[in-house]
């Protein structure tokens, strides 16, 4: 299943509003067929799983990060009955389909069809990875990450307004890759005045999945953007399943005070900046205690001279 979730991760950014999910296929102890959901969301991992293995799958057992889809699609057949023609012994799946459509309906089929089916093997992970998905089926919005670049004492700019750079090389270049692991992007009108921002991504080979560019404002955006007039805007995107933040601080502080991030990314320069430019406005704390339970660290990672530190939002049942 890991294997999967890796081959899954190969879709971020690009299946939306299709999960991004992966399959690996197994026979003997041997993968013989590898899958993950493709640009605009098909064909799906298990399709192209089955197709990879071909007549190698019968009796197989496919490991599945979201459960096999069974509702009928113009764009294609529901992937719990292409795994019954190629003659599936078992299934393992991650996550259960959310989608109202579904009901448990996948896993029902496989299981009619004399097919072992397990459920919530590396459940976490597989969340993680697909939770954008999730969320956008959950909540009826985009998973949210803000990102941050701050020094040690959480400046992002000098009195003067320098700001570049803060952080190094090794932590840009992961910048670019979350960017393009995400549908859309967002930076505040402030930001976009003052330093005119591509927003796209600068890595090899990724460059073509550079995201949707959104800017926070209540005022027509520029050719090649879209505005949101507010952070609750959100609830109004479509096909948009991973939005990233990523400026400035008064951008960042609404998202944070209308509680709609559900991931931080801080990325730490070893400087200290001292009198300048905070990372974050004003987010509506009422008093300290409010501050506290509100975020689980969930990695750590040094990046050059710098650190990243990622934090997940605690929410009530999660």
């Amino acid at each position: 299943m890991g294997a999967a979730i890796a081959l899954g991760e190969r879709g971020r950014g690009l299946t939306a509003p299709n999960p991004n999910v992966g399959c690996v296929i197994v026979r003997d102890g041997r993968i013989v067929g590898r899958g993950w959901t493709q640009g605009g969301g098909r064909p799906h991992a298990e399709a192209m799983a089955l197709a990879d293995a071909g007549a190698l799958a019968r009796g197989a057992h496919a490991y599945v990060t979201l459960e096999p889809c069974c509702h009928l699609s113009p764009r294609g057949p529901a992937c719990a009955d292409l795994l019954v023609e190629a003659g599936i012994a078992e299934v393992s799946v991650a996550i259960p389909d959310p989608d109202p459509r579904m009901r448990g309906e996948g896993v029902l089929r496989l299981e009619a069809a004399g097919i072992r089916v397990a459920n919530g093997l590396h459940h976490e992970p597989a969340s993680r990875s697909m939770a954008g998905f999730l969320t956008r089926i959950r909540a009826g919005r985009p998973y949210i990450t803000l990102k941050l670049a701050t020094s040690l004492d959480g400046g992002i700019a000098l009195a003067s307004g320098e700001s570049h750079w803060i952080t190094g090389p090794e932590a840009r270049a992961h910048t670019h890759l979350e960017r393009a692991r995400c549908d859309s992007i967002l930076v505040g009108r402030g930001t976009l005045d003052a330093d005119s921002p591509r927003l796209d991504v600068r890595l090899e080979g990724l460059e073509q999945r550079s995201p949707h560019r959104l800017v926070l404002t209540r005022h027509q955006a520029p050719p090649g953007w879209e505005s949101l007039a507010a952070p609750e805007g959100v609830f109004a995107l479509t096909g948009i399943n991973d939005l990233l933040v990523e400026g400035g601080a008064s951008a960042g502080a609404a998202f944070l005070r209308s509680d709609l991030v559900d991931r931080l990314m801080l990325y730490r320069a070893p400087i200290l900046i001292g009198e300048g430019k905070s990372g974050l406005g004003d987010i509506g704390l009422g008093s300290l205690a409010d501050a506290h339970g509100r975020w689980r660290i969930a990695e750590s990672h040094v990046l050059g001279i710098d650190r990243l530190e990622v934090y997940e939002r605690v929410r009530e049942g999660c």
